[in-house]
Parts: C-alpha cells; structure tokens; sequence
C-alpha cells in the first residue's frame, strides 16, 4: 500500500488498541501504544532510502528482506526497545504486542497489490502478489479517514476500529470474487492461455490484463465483465545469443527480469551502439507502457549505459540515458 494508508492504518490500530486492558487505563501507554503502531506501520518501508542508490538496488530489495519472516520479528523488538529508551516505565510486553501486529499488517496488506512482497524470506524468494487491491485504494484509505474522524468526535475507538476493519475484511473478499470472475472470463475466451495476469486500477470494475498463450501476449483491460484488448505481441522467449547474454549480466536489466512476470523485449542496432529493451506489459497507461529496462552496448559486447524504472516519455528516457545519446 501507499505511504498515507500505512500512516490511517497506524492510528487506527492505536484506536483499537484500548481493547487492552493495559493500554485503555493508562494514557502514558496509550501515547506509547499509538507511537509502536505508527513506527510499526511505516518500518517495512524504511527500505525505500534504496532510491538514493539507483533504481536496480531498489527493485531488488524493496518489499524484500525488510518484509520478510525475520523482519517481522525483529521490527517489532527494535521499535520496542527505542520506545523503552525514552519511556522505561512502559509495560515492555504490551508495546511488542502491538508493534507485532503493526508490522505483521503491513506485510499482509501488501500482499495484496500487484507489487506484492516477498514475505516468505528466507524460505522462498519468490513475490507474493495478489493483484487484488491497487497501491492506493480510495475506499481503504477513506474509511480509515471516516473511523478517525468519529474517534477524533468522541465515538468509543474499540467498536469504532472494529466494525471498519470488519467491513474491509468484506471488502478484501469482494475484491477476491471480482478478481476470479475477470481470470474466469479470460479463461473462457482464451482456453489455450498458459498464464493471465491480472492488475487492479484506481476503478473498482477495471482491471488491467497480460493473457499469455505459448504463441502470443494479449494486452487487454477488463470494464464491468468486458474484455478490450489493447495490444497483441508474439510470444518470444529470451534467447541464448551472444549480445542478449552480455545484457542479462547488467544490474538494471537483471533487477527487471527480478521482478517482472511478463513482458516483451526488442532490439534495435543503432549506428553507435546496440539498444535491448524490455517493456513490463502490466502497467498499459494511455497507450504507454512506463515500467521498462534498457541496455545498449558497443560491438564489442560492452555495456555502455543502462536502466530500469518509470519513464512517461523518450526525452526524459534521453535524459536518463545520457552517457550515449549526448555523444
């Protein structure tokens, strides 16, 4: 999820931590309590300062170790233990309970987007992405806004936090049902399909949609149970060639290949150098595909520039890539 949603989360679980008895009647642990699950609801991400290195070591390590089984753990006993710093007199156990369940939310929620996580380090590797939830989702973010506003009035936190996260348990399972009637139609129209990869957007009733059969990649959205496709590619798996083997050694390229599970990828031979490009097909906008990765190398093999991120335009990709094009 967005930064802004893990901050309304915190609080609410500072609300519906008066439900402990060691929290309700003691305000010095209700100011310490709403302090873990604040902290606690933003830790997982503190991996986000990898942009200040380069995009290759962000793809690669965000939502990775810092959301895995052991950092769930440890989270929690690192926030407790600055908290006691500050405020020995705490009741120790209570804030590691609730700095647990902060952390634990944030990984699981996440979970729940296209992005995903890998929260099963380091027994597995492998993303955990649902794809049923997008990264910022209104009716989340606004019913955590609506729940804070009545706490903030005067209404009791415990049934207030209650019944909201009872209705977004609701919501979660509606998302699920939507989410498999989108797979099921595409199934349908595509029996031979080997993989459909399924997008939420910021619209409720459109999801963004990768069809992948042994012969072609199918860009398509679904609006409201109908499927319009977009774009269609053949199916290409990456070659064994000398020029893509010598790519696939760049850090950019790989932390693409890393996280991406579908894309399409070219080649074009320019007068100064070799361009190989990937194209992550889920994130069509607007005839656009942002999400891509870019090696050029000499004829000699040799990687002159590279780069993997979000690019809404060729000039700010020129930019971006500069070490070759000013030349």
């Amino acid at each position: 999820m967005d930064t802004g949603t893990h901050v309304v989360m915190g609080f609410a679980l500072g609300g519906l931590a008066m439900v402990d008895p060691n929290v309700a009647g003691d305000p010095l642990m209700q100011k310490t309590v709403l302090a873990a699950t604040l902290i606690g609801s933003q830790a997982p991400d503190f991996d986000t300062v990898l942009k200040l290195r380069n995009n290759a070591v962000y793809l690669r390590n965000h939502r990775g170790i810092t959301h895995s089984l052991p950092a769930i753990l440890l989270w929690p006993i690192l926030i407790t233990g600055a908290l006691a710093l500050f405020v020995p007199e705490i009741t120790w156990q209570t804030v590691l309970l609730w700095s647990f369940i902060a952390v634990f939310l944030h990984v699981f929620v996440d979970i729940f987007n296209a992005y995903g996580t890998q929260a099963l380090r380091p027994l597995s590797k492998r993303w955990l992405a649902l794809g049923v939830i997008n990264t910022f989702d209104p009716f989340i973010f606004f019913s955590h806004i609506v729940a804070l506003i009545l706490w903030a009035l005067g209404a009791p936190p415990v049934p207030t936090f209650i019944s909201l996260f009872s209705v977004l348990v609701l919501y979660y399972i509606w998302r699920f049902i939507e989410k498999n009637k989108v797979i099921q139609h595409a199934r349908n129209l595509h029996p031979k399909a080997t993989h459909i990869f399924v997008s939420p957007s910021f619209r409720w009733y459109q999801w963004h949609l990768v069809i992948r059969t042994k012969e072609t990649l199918y860009v398509a959205e679904s609006i409201r149970n109908e499927i319009n496709y977009f774009e269609h590619y053949a199916f290409e798996p990456i070659p064994h060639t000398p020029i893509m083997d010598a790519a696939r050694k760049d850090d950019n390229l790989h932390a693409f290949l890393s996280f991406s599970p579908t894309y399409r990828w070219e080649i074009e031979h320019l007068e100064r150098y070799t361009e190989i490009r990937f194209i992550d097909l889920r994130y069509r906008s607007k005839g656009h595909y942002p999400f891509v990765a870019i090696v050029q190398l000499n004829d000699q093999l040799e990687i002159l520039n590279s780069y993997t991120g979000w690019v809404y335009n060729e000039n700010t990709l020129k930019k971006k890539l500069n070490v070759v094009t000013d030349n």
